[in-house]
């Protein structure tokens, strides 16, 4: 499992020229499961991106996290981010 992580002030994702998903202030996650990861793999994910302390505080320090900001999560599957490429010029997604 592999995540990308994007602190947001806002989001949305355009298919055919409708927007299917949008957040305010947030997290944008692009997400890669595969076949080997399991729901404890998830749990863990879950909780490690919701404690992240990514966001500003009075100070300008990164003290806060999602849910002390109030902040939305958009996930976007990214197969990609699973890619081998150790060998040759072509990512493998198998």
């Amino acid at each position: 499992m592999r995540v990308l992580i994007q602190r947001v002030s806002s989001a949305n994702v355009i298919v055919n020229e409708k927007v299917i998903g949008e957040i305010d202030k947030g997290l944008l996650l692009f997400l890669g499961i595969s076949e080997q990861d399991c729901f404890d793999d998830i749990e863990w994910l879950v909780k490690k991106v919701t404690q992240l302390r990514i966001f500003n505080d009075q100070d300008q320090k990164m003290n806060y996290n999602i849910n002390d900001v109030k902040g939305e999560f958009l996930v976007i599957s990214q197969f990609t981010l699973l890619a081998k490429t150790k060998k040759g010029n072509r990512p493998s997604y198998i």
